[in-house]
C-alpha cells in the first residue's frame, strides 16, 4: 500500500479583495422624459456602492439616445467591453436586459464572452446574477421578450408613420439642397436655389453630370454651408429630385421587418405616397420634365449592354497611365475610354476605343485560343502544375502545424475555465493567454505565406 505525503501549501490564501464594479445604462431617444429617465440612472450609479466594503465603483458607461438592437452604434457599450477585456472590471450592474441588450443574440453572446473572462452581470429589474449558471435560460427568455418589445415598438412607429403619410400630415424629417427645413416644411434659400437652377440649365444645355459636377468643384461651391467634393451621383440625384418642383415622394426607402433592422431601397415591396404642389418649387414643371427626357434618353441609349460592361468592366487598362477604361455613349455610339483621359485629357494622350472593336478584338482571341488550345493552353497548364508541386511540395507539415493551433486553443479555454473558477488570478491569465495567442499568430502567419494553404486554413476554420 502507498504511503501519502499531504504537502501543505506554501503560500497563505489571498484576502478578500475589493471588487471593481462599473454600472452601464442607456435611453434609446432624446426625448425630454428619456432624458430625465437617463439623468436619473447616472445619479443613481454614481452613488451606488459608496458604502460597501466589497465592491467599489470605477467607472459609469452610458449611452444616450441610441439603439439597443445594434451594439456597434453603442460607443460607451463598446469602451465598457474594452476595459473588461484589459481586465479592469470585475463586476457590471445594469438596470435591466432590456438596457443592456434588445437584440437576444447580441445579449447571450457579449454575457458568455463577460463569462468567460470571469466577470459577473446582476440585471437590478429582473434581479438574474450571471454568477449562477442555471440563470443563462432566464437571461435567454428575458431578452428574447426585450427583443419582442423592441419590434413591437418599432412596428407601432411604422404604423403611425404610415398613417400619416396615408392622410397627408407626414412632416420632413431632413433638408435638401436649395431648402432650409423649418417646422418639418421645406423653405427656399436663395442663394442655394440659383445653383440648383444653374445646374438643371446647364444640363439642359447639353452638359453631363460629371461635367456639372467638375465645374461647380472648380467654382468650390459650397453645400449646406460647407466645403465638398461634388460628384456627378450627386448631380443625377439632383436632376431626379422631385422636391425641386414642389412635391414629395415619402418611403423612397423602408426599414425591414426583422433583426438586425436595415434600410433597403424601396422598389416596390411597399406603398409610396406622393404629395403635389406641397412647397414653393424652384424648378419649373415643364424644365424638370424635359430634364427627365433627357435622361431617359440617355439611359435608353445603354439598353442591352449591361452584359457587355459587365464583362469588360475593370478589364480594360491604359497602355499610357494604367488606369481603367470606362463605358461611354456618345452619338448614340459607345466607347470605352480610359478614365484619366475622361476626365483630365492633358494627363493622358490615350484615344477612346469604339466598343466594337474591343467586342471583335475578344471574340478573336477566344477563337484563337479555341482553335490552338493544344499548343497554347495545354502546355499552360502543365507548366503551371509543375511550378505548384515544385513550389509546394515542402510543405507537408501542414496538418501539423493546424494540430499545434489546435492544441494552443484549447489551452486557452482551459485558462479561461480557471480563471472563471477562481484558480487563477487575472494578471497571470493575461500572460499565459498572450503567450499563447502569440504562438498561435506565428503558426497562422506561416500557413497564410501560400495562397493553396490559404484554402486548406478556411476550410479547417470552417
Amino acid at each position: 500500500m502507498p504511503t501519502v505525503t499531504v504537502i501543505q501549501p506554501t503560500i497563505a490564501e489571498e484576502k478578500s479583495r475589493i471588487i471593481r464594479c462599473a454600472a452601464y445604462c442607456r435611453v434609446s431617444s432624446d426625448s425630454e422624459d428619456q432624458i430625465n429617465s437617463f439623468m436619473a440612472q447616472l445619479k443613481y450609479y454614481e452613488n451606488f456602492l459608496a458604502d460597501s466594503e466589497t465592491e467599489t465603483l470605477i467607472n459609469v458607461y452610458a449611452d444616450e439616445g441610441v439603439t439597443g438592437t445594434r451594439e456597434d452604434k453603442r460607443e460607451d457599450f463598446q469602451r465598457m467591453m474594452k476595459d473588461c477585456r484589459k481586465g479592469k472590471i470585475d463586476r457590471i450592474y445594469t438596470k435591466s436586459i432590456s438596457r443592456f441588450a434588445r437584440n437576444t443574440k447580441d445579449c447571450l453572446k457579449n454575457i458568455r464572452e463577460l463569462k468567460s473572462l470571469g466577470i459577473t452581470v446582476f440585471f437590478e429589474k429582473e434581479n438574474i446574477d450571471t454568477a449562477n449558471m442555471p440563470d443563462e435560460m432566464m437571461i435567454t427568455i428575458m431578452g428574447g421578450l426585450a427583443q419582442e418589445e423592441s419590434v413591437s415598438i418599432s412596428q407601432n412607429m411604422r404604423w403611425s408613420i404610415k398613417k400619416r403619410m396615408e392622410n397627408g400630415t407626414m412632416k420632413m424629417c431632413t433638408d435638401v439642397f436649395g431648402y432650409e427645413l423649418v417646422n418639418g416644411e421645406l423653405i427656399i434659400k436663395s442663394d442655394e436655389a440659383e445653383i440648383v437652377r444653374q445646374i438643371f440649365a446647364w444640363y439642359l444645355s447639353g452638359s453631363g453630370t460629371a461635367a456639372i459636377a467638375k465645374l461647380l468643384n472648380e467654382k468650390n461651391v459650397q453645400k449646406h454651408g460647407k466645403f465638398c467634393h461634388w460628384t456627378p451621383v450627386t448631380i443625377k440625384k439632383m436632376l431626379t429630385n422631385e422636391k425641386y418642383v414642389g412635391d414629395q415622394l415619402f418611403q423612397k426607402k423602408y426599414t425591414t421587418d426583422t433583426l438586425p433592422f436595415r434600410q433597403v431601397v424601396n422598389k416596390g415591396e411597399k406603398s409610396q405616397y406622393y404629395y403635389s404642389e406641397r412647397h414653393e418649387p424652384i424648378i419649373s414643371r415643364e424644365m424638370f420634365e424635359k430634364v427627365q427626357q433627357l435622361l431617359y434618353e440617355h439611359k435608353d441609349s445603354f439598353k442591352g449592354i449591361r452584359y457587355n460592361h459587365i464583362m469588360m468592366s475593370k478589364k480594360i487598362y491604359c497602355g499610357n497611365c494604367g488606369a481603367t477604361y470606362k463605358l461611354k455613349c456618345r452619338n448614340n455610339k459607345r466607347y470605352w475610354v480610359c478614365r484619366i483621359h475622361d476626365a483630365e485629357s492633358y494627363k493622358c494622350s490615350a484615344k477612346q476605343v469604339l466598343e466594337t472593336r474591343i467586342t471583335t478584338a475578344f471574340i478573336r482571341l477566344c477563337n484563337k485560343l479555341f482553335y490552338n488550345y493544344k499548343q497554347i493552353l495545354v502546355p499552360m497548364q502543365i507548366a503551371l502544375q509543375d511550378l505548384k508541386i515544385r513550389r509546394f511540395s515542402g510543405n507537408s507539415n501542414v496538418m501539423e502545424i493546424h494540430k499545434e493551433i489546435a492544441k494552443l486553443k484549447e489551452q486557452t479555454h482551459v485558462l479561461a475555465r480557471l480563471k472563471t473558477k477562481g484558480f487563477l488570478d487575472n494578471a497571470k491569465y493575461l500572460e499565459q493567454t498572450s503567450e499563447l495567442n502569440a504562438k498561435v499568430n506565428k503558426l497562422q502567419s506561416e500557413l497564410k505565406k501560400s495562397p493553396i494553404l490559404t484554402m486548406r486554413t478556411k476550410r479547417l476554420n470552417r
